[in-house]
């Protein structure tokens, strides 16, 4: 999760978007979009795909590194 909440972050920076733009234009809450940002684990999914939808991404399922069991 924290490589999602770096690339929302550099990119909405990158992007020069306020967290209240990236909000309203991902269709999300701005709560939610800061709970994001700060690395809250109950997120919902389809909400963090509006996000990364913005900069053409979606969350998807990758192998995890071995050694990483959390």
């Amino acid at each position: 999760m924290e490589s999602i909440i770096a690339f929302i972050k550099e990119s909405r920076k990158k992007n020069g978007l306020s967290q209240e733009e990236l909000a309203f234009k991902a269709g999300v809450g701005l709560r939610f979009l800061r709970e994001l940002e700060r690395g809250k684990t109950t997120v919902q999914l389809d909400k963090v795909n509006n996000v990364l939808n913005m900069f053409g991404k979606q969350v998807g399922v990758i192998d995890k590194e071995p050694g990483h069991d959390e």
